[in-house]
């Protein structure tokens, strides 16, 4: 399996009044295409942290990191953008979803964005949407949607310019437990159909034991659990 996403001795240090506070210390981290990582750690461990260098949200103080091959940290922020736009999908606890738009038009902003004519990222968003058991209410409001429909939609927009890499902060930690575990099953099966690499941050020791392995945050560094 090709690398999709690599973090190479990344160090990231917030600088307050008060002095510094070194998060990551060194971190590495390898995921391959068609591999779906559980990141399982405690709170204030730098989970957040280590997604948002991951994702290219937060540029590291040192260490690279590679998306596809391509060293992708320290670029300037035009070219970080190219990248986290078409590489890189993003799943938040919360779904983030824009209210006045139809769950379709949700998942077919991100394409038109990325340069697919309304009409070819309607029929993406279309089958995305189908695969979430959502085919009767991609017309709906996401006001008018379950909160499990809500982060299905969540997922599917995350997915729609067909990314390498899926990046997901506990992406069903709103959901009460039945609906969480069903659309959890969801995420895999899309996730694995299409060959994306993800990594998912969860505090659910059964979610965990589903995916290929699990790793944690220790003193800064990733450690396979």
């Amino acid at each position: 399996m090709s690398e999709a996403l690599e973090l190479r001795g990344v160090q990231r240090i917030y600088r307050s009044g008060a002095g510094t506070l070194p998060i990551l210390r060194g971190a590495d981290l390898t995921l391959r295409a068609g591999e779906i990582v559980a990141l399982a750690a405690p709170s204030g461990s730098g989970k957040s942290t280590l997604l948002h260098v991951a994702g290219l949200l937060d540029k590291p103080d040192g260490g690279k990191v590679f998306v596809g091959g391509r060293d992708a940290g320290a670029g300037s922020d035009a070219q970080r953008t190219a990248i986290r736009r078409d590489s890189i999908g993003f799943v938040y606890q919360f779904h983030h979803l824009l209210g006045e738009f139809t769950a379709l038009e949700n998942v077919v902003l991100p394409q038109m964005i990325a340069g697919k004519s309304r009409n070819q990222a309607a029929v993406r968003a279309a089958e995305l949407l189908g695969a979430f058991g959502l085919a009767q209410r991609v017309q709906h409001l996401p006001g008018k949607l379950s909160g499990g429909e809500q982060q299905r939609v969540a997922i599917a927009r995350a997915l729609a310019n067909a990314p390498s890499v899926l990046l997901a902060d506990e992406p069903t930690g709103n959901l009460d437990v039945g609906t969480a575990g069903v659309v959890f099953d969801e995420l895999l099966s899309v996730v694995r159909h299409h060959g994306v690499a993800a990594l998912i941050a969860t505090h659910n020791p059964d979610l965990a034991a589903r995916m290929d392995r699990t790793v944690t945050l220790r003193d800064g560094k990733v450690v396979e659990v």
